[in-house]
């Protein structure tokens, strides 16, 4: 699998198998994703993996936990900035469309959204923190780092569930995994073999056209 097609082919899966995934691939995987570039090599990324019983026992805290209050960041966008808004609902159409969900069944809903909280039965889980006293170009640096890793996955025929959701439980999970108050957990990553009947991970997903977001100039 070629780079174009790693890109391509990734996708936030939401319904993963529970086949176990093998600790050396895990490993070949964050090996070779160090060479992410970051500004002034500061390399900020750091994080704990977790599988068998040591996830099961996060996610029963997690299941049986409040969000924090209040959050250490915001992950939402502005609600006022109508173009973000639309494609957030865009995506919410399209994915509990698929999962035949009606607009008015709460119930099933949030049934749904606790699914987070065990990253959509992925068998690992990648949680990437940094110390707080991080800015916002070395948050970007975490991110490149993410994405190097879900296309690295995808070299190995794993797949990836970014997880921003986490973050609601910051703190809880920073004092089930023993991390300092001066750590901020920014994400999860769930990781696995997708499920490929199942429709939430066959909605076709909406981009925005290039020329949208991308302006050329000096070009011939």
């Amino acid at each position: 699998m070629n780079v174009a097609e790693a890109v391509a082919s990734r996708r936030s899966i939401r319904s993963f198998l529970d086949t176990p995934v093998p600790l050396e691939t895990v490993r070949r995987v964050l090996e070779q994703a160090r060479m992410t570039p970051s500004g002034c090599n500061y390399q900020p990324w750091e994080a704990t993996v977790l599988t068998g019983e040591p996830l099961a026992s996060l996610q029963q805290r997690l299941l049986a936990s409040q969000p924090d209050d209040p959050q250490e960041y915001d992950f939402a966008a502005p609600g006022q900035v109508l173009k973000y808004q639309q494609r957030l609902s865009n995506l919410g159409k399209a994915m509990y469309g698929a999962m035949a969900v009606a607009r008015d069944n709460s119930e099933q809903r949030a049934d749904f959204v606790k699914m987070n909280m065990v990253s959509f039965g992925a068998p690992v889980l990648l949680l990437c923190h940094f110390p707080k006293l991080m800015k916002e170009p070395q948050w970007s640096d975490c991110g490149m780092w993410l994405q190097t890793i879900m296309l690295l996955l995808r070299g190995e025929g794993l797949d990836s569930c970014p997880q921003e959701y986490m973050g609601v439980y910051g703190r809880t999970i920073k004092d089930h995994l023993g991390l300092g108050e001066d750590i901020l957990l920014f994400c999860g990553l769930g990781i696995g073999w997708r499920d490929p009947d199942a429709p939430v991970n066959n909605f076709e997903r909406e981009r925005v056209p290039l020329d949208e977001h991308v302006t050329f100039h000096g070009f011939g």
